[in-house]
């Protein structure tokens, strides 16, 4: 093992330890190894595993269960902060020094197409028909896959069993209908039915596209080529968020800012239920028996987001066959189930199964992750985002309403889209 510095000075900006593993095997066929495949494979990743010692474990033991099967193939695992990892990346592939895989998420995967070798040829059949749809969706563009899913991570719907009993409310809203309509006695007692974060520098991931996807909406038009958040769908999910804002039911300072979590009404045990993060992350706040799981939200869909982890081989790579062959074992269903739990993170194979059977939050989202999307993959996706928010911010402060806001939002981001 070896320890080298990011290829440049923006990736230390974290300060997050940059860690390498590299192992090679001694040749055992002159053919070179199975099927013949043999070369030299850089890999980089990024601290999906916070634990930099079980991360770099997990990837030592991978290369050397690969090497079993492919003795003549030399891979290098290199570790890197996530903080400036496009700028990062973008540089060594205009300097001819990019890896051979790299880890992306789905919106990536549109800015870095060109550059990107499809990996639908490399993967096995068996490996490859067990994906989730929702799954291979998330990676696919002009159906082909960009990447080779190895992690999922779920949202649904997380309440406070504290502040139910408080309010003396047995049942958990499962559409928005059941939202507003408990609203009213929960902000009688004191508490805030849900919570929004309209600032303009949270991801629309997590808050408005949710329910503009459950609104039976999307983002774009089928071919990408122009928004349609501004459908009938769309003023439908921002004049239901604009209701909980005028009746009172979420707290309003979040609307404009981005307080911490440890600030805000929900980690003072003052929220019913919310939709926009990761339940686990509630445990230090509303404690363990608190944390109550359930299905993402319905209105014409049910549906939630949730992004997914690939390995993308780059087109530029020398060794094709020798990636193909890594990326295939690495993401095969049990290796990349270690991954997985090890990051608590979800399968993104059916035939796993559970991997947090009698877990009362981990093994709850579980049950959801075939309810996920990331949305449609496009290039433009961030720029969108950027000029749609602060439309749906004017609609929370009362400076316009739906109708004119996404319609002024649409009209600024298809310009974009050209």
């Amino acid at each position: 093992m070896r320890t080298r510095n990011a290829p440049t000075a923006a990736v230390l900006a974290l300060g997050i330890g940059l860690l390498a593993t590299a192992c090679g095997g001694d040749d055992t066929d002159d053919a070179g190894g199975e099927g013949g495949v043999s070369g030299e494979v850089t890999m980089w990743t990024y601290p999906a595993i916070a634990d930099e010692p079980t991360h770099r474990a997990f990837w030592d033991d991978t290369i050397a269960a690969f090497n079993e099967e492919y003795p003549d193939v030399d891979v290098t695992v290199e570790i890197f902060p996530w903080a400036d990892r496009d700028q990062a990346l973008t540089t060594a592939i205009a300097g001819n020094s990019a890896p051979d895989v790299v880890y992306l998420i789905p919106d990536q995967l549109p800015a870095y197409a060109r550059n990107i070798e499809p990996i639908d040829d490399y993967l096995s059949e068996d490996e490859k028909a067990d994906y989730r749809q929702n799954v291979v969706d998330s990676v696919s563009i002009d159906g082909q896959m960009m990447g080779a899913p190895i992690l999922q991570s779920v949202l649904a719907l997380v309440c406070n069993k504290q502040v139910f009993d408080a309010v003396g409310q047995t049942e958990y809203p499962e559409t928005w209908d059941d939202l507003l309509t408990m609203a009213p006695a929960f902000q009688a007692a004191g508490y805030d039915m849900t919570a929004y974060r309209g600032d303009v520098a949270n991801s629309l991931n997590l808050s408005f596209y949710p329910l503009l996807w459950q609104a039976g909406g999307d983002v774009f038009n089928d071919d990408g080529t122009e928004v349609a958040f501004n459908s009938d769908e769309g003023v439908r999910a921002l004049e239901f968020v604009q209701q909980l804002v005028e009746d009172g039911y979420v707290d309003s300072a979040p609307l404009t800012t981005e307080p911490p979590l440890e600030q805000t009404r929900i980690a003072q045990n003052k929220v019913a239920c919310i939709w926009d993060m990761e339940p686990q992350y509630l445990v230090d706040f509303w404690g363990a028996e608190n944390v109550v799981v359930r299905p993402p939200l319905s209105d014409a869909e049910q549906i939630q987001y949730g992004t997914v982890g690939s390995l993308s081989m780059l087109r530029t790579s020398e060794n094709k066959d020798a990636a193909g062959a890594w990326i295939d074992f690495v993401t095969a269903a049990d290796r990349a189930a270690e991954y997985d739990t090890a990051g608590r993170f979800f399968s993104t194979k059916e035939s796993v199964g559970t991997l947090y059977d009698g877990d009362p939050i981990l093994g709850e989202l579980e049950q959801y992750a075939g309810l996920t999307t990331v949305g449609p993959l496009n290039a433009h996706a961030r720029e969108v985002m950027g000029v749609l928010a602060p439309e749906i911010q004017a609609v929370l402060v009362g400076d316009k309403d739906p109708r004119q806001a996404l319609d002024d939002a649409a009209a600024a981001a298809n310009a974009l889209l050209g």
